[in-house]
């Protein structure tokens, strides 16, 4: 945007400087030559009425000291013509060798007692002539012409030095131009880079920033105050939903404690077909308080900061959880493999011991009596960043793209059986917020053999 506007600006610039320095290039130069041309008008005529008397009966040397002084002068040519058109004086007789002048046009208007005057092109000096013929009369009667001519080399120079002029006055203007522009499109344009900046850390989680307000134009300022406020008032209602979240399923967790501990007193008092409602009862009371504790854990990895976590081994971690869960996966007589790995990721290690603990729950789930649940870690290159992979991968019955692309939605659920190890349907979005908070990012991918490969990359 800052590049569009000074390019605007300088156009506009442009535009302006073409539209001033062109005609006044021209006028300059029409003017240049046209005081010239008058001048040798009057010249010729000062000269006419001087020689007047001495064309009766001519004096060749006279005429030429005449010319000659003119010239010296002047630096024109001189030209006296007598009435049949022979030449009577030239300061420059040898240029074309021609001693009558009665067929040139000019000479030929001004022995019709017409004042001709006129331009061309000299292809012998290589230069613009202009050129006047007067004639020179006693009474009605023309006895002679007097024709000037002058090179316009002089004037082209005073032209061309007055162009180069303008046109060194123009590029001062756009160069002043372009740093007033600079300054102008960063006054407008810094503000606004702000806002987007703002903008884009609401999006990714950062509820507290805020957009400068102080500097730039009134209506990017009252833009950003309006965001800012629109930032504020969104960051209470999430606060508060997620505050909501939190203490809904704090002060549920004592009644559905309380709950199931009656449920198990009535349970070992009663006999009969009431036992199977009262387990079917107590079933669901688990289940409630699995989800319960779900969206407790939920609620706090959302309000989880995105911060910059010290670099730490990941191997111990992904030690001490698989530790935690060996004697689980006994009893389903899947065996959990460990890779041992010397990667160091930024992460925070109660951050991945969850993930590695959703991710486990969920494999076990899944698994097979006989099956293997690896995890280990790897190198991924995404663009210039240079990531840490840790994967868990089960030998379960996989699932398809749709289900992967819908895993880590609130509540889904690939199917309606799960056991106490899950089912509330909150782990993958828990691990999803628990990665982004550290900078990280959360996926499932097709193992090969059919099962799933669950994935948190990690900045190193």
């Amino acid at each position: 945007m800052r590049l569009r506007l000074l390019g605007a600006f300088l156009l506009l610039t442009l535009f302006v400087l073409v539209a001033l320095e062109v005609p006044l290039a021209v006028n300059y130069r029409d003017r240049q030559l046209t005081e010239l041309r008058n001048g040798l008008e009057r010249d010729a005529f000062v000269l006419a009425s001087y020689v007047q008397n001495k064309l009766e009966q001519p004096n060749a040397d006279e005429l030429a000291t005449i010319a000659f002084n003119y010239s010296v002068d002047t630096k024109g040519r001189v030209v006296i013509i007598a009435a049949n058109g022979d030449v009577l004086a030239d300061t420059d007789p040898l240029r074309d060798g021609i001693v009558n002048f009665a067929s040139r046009p000019e000479v030929a208007a001004a022995l019709q007692q017409k004042v001709a005057s006129g331009s061309r092109y000299s292809q012998s000096l290589r230069t613009g002539l202009i050129y006047v013929a007067v004639p020179v009369t006693q009474g009605n009667r023309v006895v002679g012409v007097v024709r000037l001519s002058y090179s316009t080399k002089q004037v082209d120079e005073r032209v061309h030095r007055y162009w180069w002029l303008l046109g060194l006055a123009g590029a001062i203007t756009l160069l002043v131009a372009s740093i007033v522009g600079v300054l102008i499109a960063r006054w407008v344009t810094r503000p606004l880079g702000d806002l987007r900046d703002a903008a884009q850390r609401i999006g990714s989680g950062d509820l507290d920033a805020r957009a400068d307000a102080r500097h730039g134009p009134p209506e990017v300022r009252a833009l950003a105050s309006s965001f800012n406020a629109t930032a504020g008032r969104l960051e209470d209602l999430l606060v508060a939903q997620e505050q909501f979240v939190a203490d809904a399923s704090h002060q549920l967790r004592t009644p559905l404690t309380a709950l199931r501990l009656r449920l198990e007193m009535i349970e070992a008092e009663v006999e009969g077909p009431v036992v199977e409602d009262i387990d079917a009862a107590h079933a669901e009371v688990l289940r409630m308080a699995r989800l319960v504790d779900g969206l407790l854990a939920l609620a706090r990895a959302e309000r989880s900061e995105r911060t910059e976590p010290d670099a730490v081994p990941i191997g111990p971690i992904i030690a001490e959880r698989l530790t935690i869960w060996d004697p689980i996966a006994d009893e389903r007589r899947v065996t959990l493999i460990a890779v041992p790995t010397p990667l160091i990721a930024r992460v925070d290690p109660d951050h991945l011991g969850q993930i590695l603990d959703n991710y486990i729950a969920n494999a076990l789930d899944l698994s097979p009596e006989g099956a293997s649940l690896m995890v280990r870690a790897s190198i991924e290159l995404r663009g210039t960043d240079r990531l840490v992979a840790v994967h868990v991968v089960d030998q379960g019955p996989g699932m398809t793209d749709e289900q992967r692309a819908h895993a880590f939605d609130r509540f889904w659920r690939a199917d309606a059986t799960r056991s106490e190890l899950g089912g509330s349907g909150l782990g993958l979005a828990i691990v999803r917020k628990l990665a982004e908070a550290d900078g990280g990012t959360a996926e499932l991918r097709a193992a090969p053999g059919g099962g799933v490969d669950a994935v948190v990359l990690l900045p190193t």
